[in-house]
């Protein structure tokens, strides 16, 4: 199992104000019991671990080990309180500064500068997309996030829905902004968009033609308060 690495990061939610007064390089036995006994359960398929000292703990697994991954931190863990469930994109937007503001291009006098290499959070990553996972245990009061990578060939991962029943409509979100599939799902359908919507709109390479048309917030003229003189914001 690879090392758990202390990052300098943001606070996570499963924190503690104590835990994170405590410090960086302080011993974090609550998440370190949770870290072993997830590693004694899946072995080489834990991939990468992030583990900072009271503050959070991430762990990446194997794609092929996600299903395997919920049953052992719901099972094994017993952590039966579930967060969420999403998808990361780490494609960067292929329409540069466009997709900001007018003001953004203004300063920097560039509307599209050239992509930049994708690159993965803390655990690291090998696929465009990464699924991830929040769950906690009550009992040892202390939660960690799972990841994996989805397969760019199949963009497709075993669904957790047969083990948290809250599973089912944060993966039917991903799958409809994202194009994930999750095998295994129920009922992969829309919640929020037409049936006959084309394209993944959370995607970085959608384009959010209503932004290209008329940018937001962009450059306006604001109408002052009726009533004010002008050095007031008055007509």
């Amino acid at each position: 199992m690879p090392s758990a690495d202390t990052v300098d990061s943001t606070v996570g939610d499963g924190a503690a104000a104590g835990d994170v007064a405590e410090g960086e390089g302080t011993p974090d036995p609550l998440r370190q019991q949770l870290l072993d006994a997830l590693s004694a359960e899946l072995g080489d398929a834990v991939a990468e671990v992030v583990l900072q000292p009271g503050r959070d703990l991430w762990v990446r697994v194997r794609s092929e080990a996600w299903l395997a991954a919920g049953e052992a931190a719901r099972d094994r863990l017993r952590c039966h309180y579930f967060s969420f469930l999403s998808v990361i994109d780490w494609l960067p937007s292929p329409f540069g500064r466009s997709m900001d503001a007018e003001v953004d291009k203004l300063l920097t006098g560039e509307l599209r500068p050239e992509p930049e290499p994708m690159t993965h959070g803390c655990t690291g990553g090998e696929s465009r997309f990464q699924v991830f996972a929040r769950v906690h245990s009550m009992e040892a009061k202390a939660g960690f996030t799972l990841l994996a990578d989805v397969p760019d060939a199949t963009n497709t991962i075993d669904s957790w829905s047969a083990l948290y029943g809250g599973a089912n409509w944060h993966e039917r979100e991903a799958w409809e902004m994202f194009g994930v599939v999750f095998a295994g799902h129920p009922n992969l359908r829309k919640l929020y968009l037409p049936t006959d919507f084309e394209g993944y709109p959370l995607r970085k390479d959608f384009p959010l033609l209503s932004r290209i048309v008329k940018p937001w917030p962009g450059i306006v003229d604001v109408e002052g308060m009726p009533g004010l003189a002008d050095d007031e914001g008055g007509e």
